[in-house]
């Protein structure tokens, strides 16, 4: 579910195959960004430990062919004294990646007012939003719907494209169309778009990050 684009990322063959996208990762502590991280990385559960500043990695996903798009993700810590960092990772960034865990329903409307922060940022306007929903193997996991409703994701206006997007990051769901494996086509597809419908998109800049 989703606001912006089709529910299906079937443009991604229009991507050119020398793109690079810079990703932003953020959530709040415990969240399990940066497990997401390394389960896109690698596509396996890596065991992490609670982030104190920020994780750097690549990415290339193959998108057919020998076509393959790289992501720049940078995985932000949590912690609320973490936070004000959020605003300098998502200058010129051409996307983000917010995580909220599934389970932890008592934490939802603060996750919401932190996703509504950056989201709603002067910077950040036109910036494609990926929620992923984490944690939904385990039992008392909030439904996409409910989670949708508790982020008040339809009050990001049109000029957020957003999708909501299942996943467990300790291992691939095989009721989630793939879950974080979805997620990388649905970077792509966002980053792409963003690029292609708007002159003012900020593929392929560099910006300084403190």
């Amino acid at each position: 579910m989703g606001n912006g684009f089709s529910e299906q990322p079937s443009c991604l063959a229009n991507i050119p195959f020398f793109q690079s996208f810079h990703i932003a990762i953020l959530g709040l502590d415990s969240a399990g960004k940066t497990t997401v991280l390394y389960r896109l990385q690698f596509n396996e559960f890596v065991n992490t430990v609670p982030t104190k500043g920020f994780n750097a990695e690549k990415v290339r996903v193959p998108l057919g062919g020998q076509k393959t798009v790289t992501f720049h993700f940078w995985d932000v810590g949590g912690q609320e004294k973490l936070r004000p960092l959020w605003k300098s990772y998502t200058r010129c960034t051409d996307g983000i990646i917010f995580v909220v865990d599934s389970v932890d329903a008592e934490r939802m409307e603060e996750a919401k007012t932190e996703l509504h922060k950056i989201a709603k940022s002067s910077e950040n306007q036109g910036v494609p939003l990926l929620v992923v929903a984490n944690k939904q193997d385990l039992r008392h996991s909030l439904g996409l719907a409910e989670i949708e409703k508790l982020l008040a994701l339809k009050e990001l206006g049109p000029a957020t494209p957003w999708h909501l997007q299942p996943a467990c990051a300790i291992f691939v769901l095989s009721t989630d169309g793939d879950g974080l494996r979805t997620c990388k086509s649905w970077c792509a597809l966002f980053t792409f778009n963003r690029g292609t419908l708007n002159k003012n998109t900020r593929v392929g800049l560099r910006c300084h990050r403190s």
